[in-house]
C-alpha cells in the first residue's frame, strides 16, 4: 500500500489489526494506485490526516526498507537447524564471520 501501512504503525506507535482496526483499500485511478484509510477502527487515537500521515513518509519509508533487510537477512541466514549445523562443522567464530557479512550485505538505516 506504499507505506500506508508503515505510516498507520508509526502514528499508532504500534501494528493495529489490519483486518478489523484499520482497513485500508487501494484504489487504481488511471493506472496509479491510490491507497486511503477505508475504516478506522482504532480507539487509542483518532483517524490521521492527510498531513499527519504525509509528515511520517521518511520514516515509513525506512520502516519498509528495513523490513526488506531482514527479511533478505533471514533468507540468507536459512533455518535455526541449518545455523547450527553450521556452528557445529565451522565453529561460532565463522558462523558470526558470516552473519556479519550477510548483514552488511543487508544493512539498515538508521530509524
Amino acid at each position: 500500500m506504499i507505506n500506508l501501512d508503515k505510516k498507520i504503525i508509526l502514528y499508532l506507535g504500534r501494528t493495529p489489526n489490519f483486518e478489523s482496526e484499520v482497513l485500508l483499500q487501494n484504489d487504481m485511478i488511471d493506472g496509479v494506485s491510490n491507497p486511503y484509510i477505508k475504516e478506522w477502527n482504532a480507539k487509542d487515537k483518532p483517524k490521521p490526516t492527510d498531513a499527519q500521515l504525509n509528515a511520517l513518509s521518511s520514516q515509513a519509508t525506512t520502516l519498509e526498507n528495513n523490513a526488506i533487510a531482514v527479511a533478505n537477512r533471514q533468507k540468507e541466514y536459512g533455518s535455526i537447524a541449518s545455523q547450527i549445523e553450521f556452528i557445529t562443522e565451522k565453529g561460532l567464530e565463522a558462523w558470526k564471520t558470516n552473519v556479519q557479512s550477510i548483514k552488511t550485505k543487508y544493512p539498515k538505516e538508521s530509524e
